[in-house]
């Protein structure tokens, strides 16, 4: 199944914490779960 533009637009929208990987959406400075301000883009696959 081919991955759109705006599927694939919408799926890596969002930062990971580095503390307690959880997913956040881009717009924020600090985790909404552990309150730690190590975020990170989500990666994208190697497909």
């Amino acid at each position: 199944m081919p991955i759109f533009p705006e599927l694939k637009a919408r799926m890596f929208d969002k930062t990971v914490c580095r503390k307690c990987k959880a997913r956040n959406p881009k717009t924020v400075k600090k985790c909404r779960k552990c309150g730690s301000d190590q975020l990170r883009s989500k990666k994208q696959g190697k497909k």
